[in-house]
């Protein structure tokens, strides 16, 4: 899909429940820096201690962790802006909606769908810029704090697409979690 198709044609017209600056500013700042996205980079950073990845920051010891934890909420930081720079620019609602109803395949389908394609602020579709931008843009920017041997394009690739996956994961979850909630209430 060509980067043109990716603008919206009615930038200017908004829907009822479209979010203003503020709110995409702030729907971003709790995406990177929730306590759930802090114990996120914060148990990530605790895998990468335990591989001691990269070598080249050392062995052990809260000091290196803390440079690792440091890593990863610089990453976010990085990645929110890049989202909300864009989001915003191109009048595009980093939200997912639920389908809500329907089998598994067709849900599934939708939280596919829900991260490839986006919604618009006047109430269109179109591809989701914001998130493949903020993805393959904050894995580019943060790995330039990381050893030369791995500021790479080839690990840019890797650590943009492994956060979409995760995004994908994260529509999977919002798409479910509400129906596997309710049933585990009920028990």
């Amino acid at each position: 899909m060509a980067l043109c198709c990716a603008l919206p044609l009615a930038a200017f017209a908004q829907t009822p429940d479209t979010l203003d600056t503020m709110a995409k500013l702030r729907f971003h700042v709790k995406a990177a820096y929730s306590p759930t996205a802090l114990l996120g980079l914060a148990a990530y950073a605790g895998v990468l201690q335990s591989m001691d990845a990269p070598d080249e920051w050392r062995h052990g010891g809260v000091e290196v962790y803390g440079k690792r934890v440091a890593s990863m909420a610089g990453w976010a930081g990085v990645h929110s802006a890049l989202a909300f720079g864009l989001d915003t620019t191109l009048h595009q609602d980093p939200r997912y909606f639920r389908a809500g109803s329907g089998g598994f395949w067709r849900r599934a389908a939708h939280s596919l769908r829900g991260t490839i394609l986006t919604r618009t602020d006047s109430g269109g579709e179109t591809f989701s810029t914001w998130r493949f931008g903020s993805a393959f843009g904050a894995a580019t920017l943060s790995n330039q704090w990381y050893p030369d041997r791995l500021n790479t394009v080839r690990l840019d690739m890797i650590q943009g697409s492994a956060t979409i996956g995760f995004d994908l994961l994260g529509n999977l979850a919002r798409e479910f979690g509400p129906d596997v909630k309710r049933k585990l209430r009920r028990r």
